[in-house]
């Protein structure tokens, strides 16, 4: 049965709402353990505390917070591409098999790189002069990784390469695309201010799900960008290729309709 008019609107609206939920759930239940040592890193009482959870949802998150987030990414990539009516649950967890190596290597690969980035943040901050300077370096290649890292998952959902590529496709995509990448992590900071500040019942039933969608839409359309630039590039390469064929024939045709006018 088809609603149409008010009610219709109603009936999409809720169907969404449970799609969103749905998945969020799922995303939460499957990254149980880094979600509890997040709520024992809220309530810490001293830095100390604070500091040793963190390393333990370090330690845990390649393992339950990254597989997790790229079976979510993967319903909502399915979603974004038109195919709005998939199974969630069969969806969900065929992303979380199909990709939950890739999905460690690569937790395994921004973990590192952000330890590296937090010493070396914590040994300039203590510094004086240049050296001191430079933790705004740093400061900035953490805020890099952190918008790449939303890439990292759309990419990890969307292609098949390798976790090396996948990677260093996720940087340059933030690089190369700064204006679209800025959009996304501004949306993305909302939906978790709201979340955390305002409306703490989302965190549980819509705040994972939609940063998954907004992430995904960002780099739907930069990945668009890209495949036209490249569909264009390759007809230009098509078009010089034909002229260079049609200039090395010319002299040739030329030469044999001078000695056809000339037996």
């Amino acid at each position: 049965m088809e609603f149409r008019g008010i009610m219709g609107g109603f009936y999409r609206i809720s169907e969404w709402i449970m799609r969103l939920s749905v998945i969020n759930v799922l995303w939460v239940i499957c990254a149980i353990p880094f979600f509890f040592l997040g709520l024992v890193f809220l309530q810490s009482q001293s830095a100390d505390q604070a500091l040793q959870t963190l390393i333990l949802m370090a330690v845990v998150a390649p393992f339950t917070i990254f597989p997790s987030t790229t079976a979510m990414f993967s319903v909502a990539r399915k979603w974004l591409t038109g195919e709005e009516d998939v199974p969630l649950f069969k969806t969900f967890f065929r992303g979380y098999k199909d990709n939950f190596v890739q999905s460690l290597l690569g937790g395994l690969i921004y973990i590192l790189i952000g330890a590296i980035l937090y010493t070396n943040f914590q040994f300039y901050g203590n510094q004086m002069g240049a050296f001191g300077i430079l933790r705004f370096l740093v400061l900035s290649l953490t805020v890099l990784l952190i918008i790449s890292l939303f890439h990292f998952f759309s990419i990890l959902s969307h292609l098949h390469m390798k976790i090396l590529q996948i990677v260093k496709n996720a940087l340059l995509i933030t690089i190369g695309n700064p204006v679209r990448s800025l959009s996304m992590i501004v949306l993305n900071g909302i939906v978790l201010y709201v979340s955390f500040n305002m409306f703490t019942f989302l965190i549980p039933f819509f705040m994972g799900s939609l940063i998954a969608v907004v992430s995904f839409w960002h780099f739907n359309l930069i990945f668009g960008k890209l495949q036209e630039k490249q569909q264009e590039l390759a007809e230009k390469e098509a078009e010089q290729q034909r002229q260079e064929t049609e200039n090395a024939d010319a002299p040739e045709a030329a030469e044999s309709e001078r000695k056809a006018e000339n037996p």
